[in-house]
């Protein structure tokens, strides 16, 4: 028997999994940057304004190229896509190791924003190929999970790397693993309709649980005039501030709020994105439970998540009342979780209200649009913190949060059904 007549049960889950790794080594790298933030201001003689700018480099090149990948996945597959965006973004990581001030480090961050922003368009599109629609919600969360997944890894593997050999390896390493993930990616991912490994019946299940697939390319004019795209872009403008600070400001604060040293950063930045993972099963869960509990419709199940999600995002907006740092992890913890609830179904509503070939052109705008306002939440942290301190910047996250469950309630609520 040949390696091709090899079929593997739940095929889908296995592309799951694939995606995962992939969200893992993307997040490794991106928040190395972050847990290193107290070594390379001191070894590269940064200014908290200057790391600003560093992580804005990063934040403005993945704002902008967004629709860009969200574009070529959906024109040039997500197969080769995805695989091409990996090796693009492994080199940009390991070119870390040349910098030698804050504008050097800036660029080589910039490059890796416009590489890095094609893995959330990639995993919702693979999504939408895979999944029937009343499980898209669980495959997106599982897929949210590689994000923070990478973020709690990056904490203990980057310090440990920069204890022992220094951090510049640290980036080389984290950022040399998506080599490897662009072979396995191009190795193991097919459509459904294509892949070698499915089993008929997975196929033919797959296929009834979704509408026809659409080919052609997305019409940008006509996504940007349907209201469905505004109750996916802008609740995302309002809910991304928090991810952006605690993927790239938690040590820092940590540091210097806290004052934590390197060792206790390690033993606790990791937290609130082990946290995060559960928030994102949580998400994925959490709308079948609503739909068979309730009987809410599709989208008004994602759109009661999400509203969950947002009151409990009260709680990182209460840090500035924590007695001792331990106690304002826990409450970071909590906010993670909230915010992978939160990110697994704003996302999976792309694929409920757009065809298969335009939910990475949706996903990549929506993108646009939060990391826009996570661009600008960031250097509004870089120029007050060391002023107005962090406390009153946590408690706008809060406030945005509930701002943008009521904008998507808003845009997206299903009317109720006139039957009985």
């Amino acid at each position: 028997m040949g390696l091709c007549d090899v079929k593997l049960k739940g095929m889908r889950w296995w592309i799951v999994a694939m995606i995962c790794v992939g969200t893992i080594v993307n997040y490794l790298s991106r928040n190395t940057l972050g847990v290193l933030a107290p070594v390379l201001k001191t070894d590269l003689g940064l200014t908290t304004e200057q790391y600003s700018y560093i992580v804005g480099a990063f934040q403005a090149a993945y704002t902008v190229m967004q629709p860009v990948c969200g574009f070529v996945l959906d024109t040039l597959g997500v197969r080769f896509g995805f695989a091409m965006f990996a090796v693009l973004w492994s080199a940009a990581s390991c070119a870390h190791v040349l910098a030698g001030g804050w504008m050097a480090l800036a660029a080589f961050r910039g490059w890796l924003g416009l590489t890095e922003a094609a893995a959330i368009p990639a995993g919702v599109k693979a999504c939408a190929e895979w999944f029937p629609a009343r499980q898209r919600s669980i495959g997106v969360g599982f897929i949210n999970v590689g994000t923070s997944l990478g973020a709690m890894l990056a904490p203990p593997l980057a310090i440990f790397l920069n204890l022992h050999f220094g951090w510049r390896t640290a980036f080389l390493a984290t950022g040399g693993a998506g080599f490897l993930f662009a072979i396995l990616w191009w190795r193991g991912y097919r459509p459904p309709s294509k892949h070698p490994w499915i089993s008929d019946e997975e196929r033919d299940m797959i296929a009834a649980g979704r509408p026809p697939l659409l080919t052609g390319k997305p019409a940008l004019g006509k996504i940007l005039r349907n209201r469905r795209f505004w109750g996916i872009a802008l609740p995302r403008f309002m809910f991304e501030p928090a991810w952006q600070t605690f993927t790239f400001w938690i040590p820092l604060y940590l540091s210097t709020v806290r004052h934590m040293d390197l060792t206790e950063i390690a033993l606790f930045a990791w937290m609130p994105f082990l946290a995060a993972d559960l928030g994102s099963v949580c998400g994925g869960l959490i709308s079948p439970f609503f739909m068979k509990k309730f009987g809410a419709g599709l989208v008004n199940s994602r759109l009661a998540g999400i509203s969950t999600g947002a009151l409990l995002m009260i709680a990182p907006g209460c840090i500035g009342l924590a007695p001792d740092g331990v106690t304002a992890v826990l409450l970071f913890c909590v906010g993670g979780f909230a915010h992978q609830m939160i990110s697994g179904l704003i996302n999976t509503l792309a694929t409920d209200n757009f065809g298969s070939h335009e939910v990475g052109t949706v996903a990549g705008l929506a993108g646009t649009a939060a990391w826009t306002a996570g661009l600008g939440f960031s250097l509004v942290v870089g120029a007050l913190a060391d002023t107005v301190g962090y406390n009153p910047l946590f408690a706008c996250l809060s406030i945005f949060d509930l701002i943008g469950a009521a904008a998507a309630i808003i845009l997206l609520r299903e009317p109720r059904s006139s039957t009985p």
